[in-house]
């Protein structure tokens, strides 16, 4: 079997690098094509070298532009690819706008899509996440799942459950497997600040970054933080932040630039909790059992609140530093979910080892 995996942004990388060896082991051969989604070096070549993947075979070079704009010019050059390259079958991870765009050029090429992290919802359909995650399932063949609750939405939204496989999350295996990496790295040194004394601040997502009130807010809570908060700014948000003059007032908060992904599995460990709009970063914490505060309208990770690792608040200065405080002086003790273990990329070589059935009618 040979396939193709899309990956486009920082969490697909994540996700892909346990896969890739397990797949070579199982003698599937794999080759990545890289969108280029993210495609500065913060944001993408210090991810393929803290994660050891291999090199891309293909570069797309799509870089940035509205959702409608990268999602398109994402399919338009990756069907002219697997036109050329006809593989048995096109992975794609997550939920980003590459992970449609994957999906979408494959299917009207008739070459079975494969969908890594399926079946996770939030039901908040203004997330364009919400969206790809919808779409591409519903054109995938084969779906794999990360926790239990997704193979129910799946079934739920009349999927096949013969299309369904449970293999748990393979961000865990990821991080797992670097945890020996980062046993005597001490990222938060760099900025000052001592292990378990400070807050890990990280805001993105566009229902924070695009609304002025909604960012204010989550500014205020972080300078009220009982603890200094260390805050990687996103490039999309750091523009957002200086035009709204969010960046005049920040006592008690460093800001930083973007981290490759072991310095910031460091200052994820090495926190007294965590600020977040990230979905890979509430499952990040779950495993290293920091507290996590998610400062978002609803959340696909559900599982994290379930287990008591995370506390799910929107954008509210009272409602942050209220979860804040709790996070504070949480026991961190909570069990890791259903197979969030170092095994989950053999059970999805697995999974395409044992075929791969076409959708009905292909």
């Amino acid at each position: 079997m040979r396939i193709i995996v899309v990956v486009g942004a920082r969490p697909n990388f994540i996700k892909v690098a346990p896969l890739m060896p397990a797949l070579a082991a199982h003698g599937i051969a794999a080759d990545i094509v890289h969108t280029g989604q993210h495609y500065d070096s913060a944001m993408s070549d210090v991810f393929f070298d803290d994660l050891e993947l291999p090199q891309p075979r293909w570069f797309l070079g799509v870089g940035s532009g509205t959702h409608a704009t990268q999602t398109a010019t994402a399919m338009v050059k990756l069907e002219e690819l697997l036109g050329v390259e006809l593989p048995d079958a096109v992975l794609v991870v997550g939920d980003v706008n590459s992970t449609l765009a994957g999906a979408l050029a494959a299917v009207k090429l008739h070459i079975p899509v494969v969908h890594l992290e399926a079946g996770l919802r939030s039901r908040e359909f203004a997330m364009p996440e919400e969206v790809n995650r919808l779409v591409t399932d519903q054109l995938s063949a084969l779906l794999l799942t990360p926790v239990r609750e997704a193979d129910e939405n799946l079934i739920k939204e009349g999927i096949d459950p013969a299309r369904i496989r449970f293999v748990g999350n393979i961000m865990a295996e990821s991080l797992l497997r670097s945890l020996p990496r980062i046993e005597a790295r001490s990222a938060c040194a760099r900025y000052g600040l001592e292990a378990g004394r400070y807050v890990l601040a990280t805001v993105h997502r566009p229902e924070n970054t695009d609304h002025p009130e909604r960012l204010s807010e989550i500014a205020s809570a972080l300078r009220s933080s009982p603890l200094p908060v260390l805050f990687p700014v996103h490039p999309r948000t750091r523009p957002r932040l200086a035009e709204h003059g969010l960046l005049s007032s920040t006592h008690g908060v460093v800001l930083a630039d973007p981290v490759g992904y072991l310095d910031m599995l460091s200052l994820e460990r090495d926190a007294a909790a965590i600020v977040t709009d990230s979905g890979g970063i509430q499952e990040e914490s779950c495993m290293l059992h920091t507290p996590c505060v998610t400062v978002r309208r609803s959340t696909e990770r559900r599982v994290t609140i379930e287990v008591g690792a995370n506390r799910l608040v929107g954008a509210w200065r009272d409602k942050i530093l209220g979860a804040l405080e709790e996070a504070l002086s949480s026991s961190r003790e909570w069990p890791v979910p259903e197979s969030w273990d170092d095994s989950v990329s053999v059970r999805v070589a697995q999974a395409l080892a044992s075929g791969i059935d076409p959708l009905p009618g292909v």
